[in-house]
């Protein structure tokens, strides 16, 4: 499976940002899918993930009431809005294809990763 990540981009603190990641394949609908990032010289840590038919959501404390996940398996794809950006939320944002029908926390339960989509925000 191959993701393309996009949507990054510059924006203000407190304006809004909506990420897509899109699979190459259809049997990416039975996965699970994450979301992650990676800021400057910071560990790639947890932000979102879904399961496979969209019924649950995970997401990092740090993003909660202002991110929200959703997919379209129809279009092989899954979003990521973000709303009231902040400029700790700049980084590197990667999507990933879980191992099974439900995302999780950890980076080790994902076997297929995008290339990144970079996000900035000013303050």
């Amino acid at each position: 499976v191959q993701l393309q990540a996009s949507g990054g981009g510059l924006v203000q603190a407190g304006e809004s940002l909506r990420l897509s990641c899109i699979a190459s394949r259809r049997t990416f609908s039975n996965n699970g899918v994450g979301w992650f990032r990676q800021a400057p010289a910071k560990e790639r840590e947890f932000v979102s993930a879904i399961s496979w038919n969209g019924a649950s959501t995970l997401y990092a404390d740090s993003v909660q009431g202002r991110f929200t996940i959703s997919r379209d398996n129809a279009k092989n794809t899954v979003y990521l809005q973000m709303n009231s950006l902040r400029p700790e939320d700049t980084a590197i944002y990667y999507c990933a294809s879980a191992r099974r029908a439900y995302g999780s926390r950890g980076e080790y339960d994902y076997n297929y990763w995008g290339q990144g989509t970079l996000v900035t925000v000013s303050s």
